[in-house]
């Protein structure tokens, strides 16, 4: 798998990065479906949930996305292994939106803000775990909470401006909350006429944990 590094802005207060690995697979209505999960705690499914708390950080290189697919426009972003579905090309969580909203700084606990903007992402990558990614993306299925205690993870494209329209200045790391919604609240433009709101084209999907272009794979362990 090809990795292009990827670094992660994170608060003025404490600096560190992460390498992302991105494959650029194509369509991803061609891949199958191994391993569904019903959005339970079962311990042999993927982690999907519709709506909670979740760990945000933003990076560079999102021209090849692991959904194969880029955006004409609009804010996009990865999620972490666990929730995307898959461990490289597409995964469940490809062409999801989501509505996010940064409530603390995980650096600075004693940050009263401000804290940034609600704004919604369209998933189109995935951060995959390796070793400088565990803070953020690592979680798994014995461990299914990061190093920041929060099970759902995403990581903002820079390039398609999620990022800047996201953080409060000078931050670049940020916990909060996070809502799957519909895409029509997504201002953003497809690149492929392969999207059509939550996942792809031709594909019925309703809010997780209903499956849309199906997960791939095993969960990682």
């Amino acid at each position: 798998m090809k990795l292009a590094l990827a670094l992660v802005f994170i608060s003025a207060v404490a600096a560190a990065s992460h390498g992302h690995g991105h494959e650029h697979r194509g369509r991803c209505e061609n891949y199958t479906t191994s391993t569904r999960s019903n959005g339970s705690n079962e311990s042999t499914g993927w982690r999907q949930k519709p709506h909670g708390r979740a760990s945000f950080t933003a990076y560079n290189g999102c021209q090849y996305p692991s959904c194969g697919i880029r955006m004409k426009s609009g804010y996009t972003a990865a999620v972490n292994t666990l929730s995307f579905g898959a461990d490289d090309g597409a995964g469940d969580a490809c062409g999801r939106c989501f509505e996010i909203t940064p409530t603390s700084d995980p650096y600075t606990p004693s940050y009263k803000g401000p804290f940034g903007n609600t704004i919604v992402v369209k998933v189109t990558d995935l951060c995959p775990i390796t070793s400088g990614n565990n803070a953020w993306c690592g979680q798994t299925i014995s461990h299914p909470r990061n190093q920041h205690n929060m099970s759902m993870h995403f990581d903002l494209c820079n390039d398609s401006g999620s990022s800047s329209a996201f953080f409060p200045g000078r931050r670049g790391a940020m916990l909060g909350t996070y809502q799957e919604v519909d895409c029509q609240a997504w201002s953003g433009a497809s690149g492929d006429t392969l999207w059509n709101g939550a996942c792809l084209a031709r594909e019925t999907a309703a809010l997780w944990p209903s499956h849309a272009c199906g997960n791939r794979g095993t969960p990682p362990n």
